[in-house]
């Protein structure tokens, strides 16, 4: 009975050395697929990254064009609002000034032409009744 105890001890033996040699052999293939693995997914994102990468650059100079033309706008509109007050100052001086005598001359222009229209309507009547008045006294027999 104790060659059949140590048959049966050396067959659980056996069958634990083939288990761990499976095991083994399967970690070994394992372990190859995953490197092979890890190398494909290494070989797919390098682009990937580097595709990245390159937007980021682009973004970065775009942000940074963008923001050197929105300092031209605000330059450009901060000189244009003080080229804005500067002649609406000029207007201002011209209309206190110079266009105040302009309006009055022209006031006088007017009163000025106005007169001589008066002037002119009045002797238009005065020739008109003075040709009426000849023409009664050549009617007028006496």
């Amino acid at each position: 009975m104790t060659d059949t105890w140590l048959a049966i001890i050396a067959l659980a033996v056996f069958v634990m050395a083939a288990i761990q040699v499976g095991a083994i052999v399967l970690g070994l293939r394992l372990a190859k697929r995953v490197e092979q693995l890890a190398t494909q997914i290494e070989r797919d994102v390098k682009p990937l990254i580097k595709n990245l990468t390159d937007m980021t650059a682009e973004a970065q100079r775009t942000v940074t064009l963008a923001s050197s033309q929105v300092q031209r706008v605000d330059q450009l509109l901060g000189d244009l609002a003080a080229s804005a007050e500067r002649t609406l100052a000029v207007a201002s001086k011209f209309v206190s000034g110079p266009a105040k005598n302009g309006v009055a001359l022209f006031a006088a222009a007017r009163a000025a032409y106005s007169a001589f229209k008066d002037l002119r309507a009045a002797s238009r009547r005065r020739q008109a009744y003075r040709s009426a008045s000849e023409d009664e006294e050549s009617l007028f027999i006496g």
